[in-house]
């Protein structure tokens, strides 16, 4: 079982938690701990962004004025 430190709010401090046995096939990248305290389930959730495209940031020349 792969383990880690993490706080706990039901214990309010810093526990070791565990995977428990995954049903879904995961193995040790199982998102589902429980804390080996308590037994409080917590889900660990990663999300993935794409990187955004910033819009042409260049001062257009329309309205530009220059001074005399």
């Amino acid at each position: 079982m792969s383990e880690r430190e993490l706080y706990c709010d039901s214990c309010q401090g810093v526990q070791l938690f565990e995977v428990p046995p995954c049903g879904d096939g995961h193995g040790a990248d199982c998102p589902e701990l429980s804390c080996t305290g308590c037994g409080t389930a917590v889900l660990i959730a990663t999300f993935r962004f794409d990187p955004t495209r910033l819009a042409d940031r260049r001062p257009s020349r329309r309205g530009h004025r220059r001074a005399a």
